[in-house]
């Protein structure tokens, strides 16, 4: 499955960069935080969780403003801003009516979205998300964490992957750790960050009526309190919680199986049957580990004393095989499941 990436400009002139996959009813994915549409396909386990959502659907996902291809702004209302967004990607792929799945800050943002135009939302599905923002963490914890993304981004991203996948191994928490500082600059996140504290929804609950909801939440997720979930649940008439075990807060990471069966049913979409990813030979496997350090197909074949056009059918192999496009997939996938190669 591949994505096609799109463009619309808001009424200020902010350029927004979207994408779409798969075939059927379109189902929009508010992002959590920060987001790179190209990254993010390149990284295995958030591909693939899109990919799984895109069975049946076609799935439309975007870079929120100052976020990965999207143009930046200087516009501090946050939340008004994402739903003209919203408002604006919808438009651009023509969507009147449309699922809308929001996880972790795009749970909220999703009911904000929800309540201000239930005419135009079929279905609401909610993944680890907050009522009240300041209910998330301690406001001691908060202001720390708002100090150290701006102040140190970069040991701020490895921090935030410890609370976000705690249970995730060393080569998924480098990658996404990495991912979150080439998504988004320190301001960005930290603006983005303090919005995720200060959304309030408890109002807007009660006017989401008629939208068929799901509100799902890890029962231990470290980064959003269960109880918050409860919450959604409970203010929303009619919606279905569903607790799965885990306290992994990122949707990509854990057992992302589980969590795709219930998404996928709040949607209404049927359960995709299991099957084994595919995997490399033992040379593939060599070739994929020299491609993470970045050498050319002769060095590659200097290393493995092969030719220099066998090195590159290896590697045209394992684009096929893994159904990747380039060498950077094929070193974002091995660095991720490889973290000691």
């Amino acid at each position: 499955m591949e994505q096609r990436l799109g463009s619309v400009v808001l009424g200020d002139g902010t350029a927004i960069r979207f994408a779409v996959a798969g075939v059927g009813p379109v189902v929009v994915c508010v992002p959590g935080w920060v987001s790179h549409l190209e990254l993010g396909w390149a990284m295995p386990a958030e591909r693939l969780f899109y990919e799984s959502l895109a069975n049946g659907r076609t799935v439309v996902r975007y870079d929120r403003p100052g976020c990965g291809l999207s143009g930046a702004t200087d516009r501090s209302d946050v939340v008004e801003l994402e739903l003209e967004v919203i408002e604006a990607v919808t438009k651009a792929v023509r969507a009147d009516r449309f699922d809308l799945v929001g996880t972790s800050f795009g749970a909220p943002l999703a009911v904000k979205f929800a309540a201000r135009r239930p005419e135009s939302v079929d279905r609401l599905v909610l993944y680890g998300g907050w009522v009240q923002g300041d209910q998330v963490s301690p406001p001691a914890l908060r202001q720390h964490l708002l100090g150290l993304v701006e102040q140190h981004w970069g040991f701020a991203s490895d921090v935030l992957v410890e609370i976000f996948a705690p249970d995730a191994d060393a080569g998924f928490r480098a990658t996404f750790s990495t991912y979150q500082r080439q998504s988004a600059s320190p301001a960005t996140a930290r603006r983005l960050l303090a919005a995720c504290y200060e959304i309030d929804v408890s109002e807007d609950l009660a006017r989401i009526g008629g939208v068929q909801t799901t509100v799902i939440h890890r029962a231990d997720d470290r980064a959003a309190p269960v109880a918050e979930g409860k919450r959604l649940a409970a203010g929303i008439a009619g919606a279905t919680l569903k607790l799965l075990p885990g306290r992994t807060h990122v949707p990509f990471a854990g057992d992302v199986e589980t969590l795709v069966d219930a998404i996928r049913a709040g949607l209404g979409l049927p359960r995709l049957p299991r099957t084994a990813r595919p995997s490399l030979t033992p040379r593939q496997a060599e070739v994929a580990a020299l491609v993470v350090r970045g050498w050319s197909n002769r060095q590659i074949a200097e290393e493995l004393v092969i030719t220099e056009r066998s090195a590159e059918s290896h590697i045209e192999r394992i684009l096929v095989r893994m159904g990747f496009r380039s060498r950077a997939q094929i070193a974002a996938w091995y660095a991720a499941t490889h973290p000691t190669g």
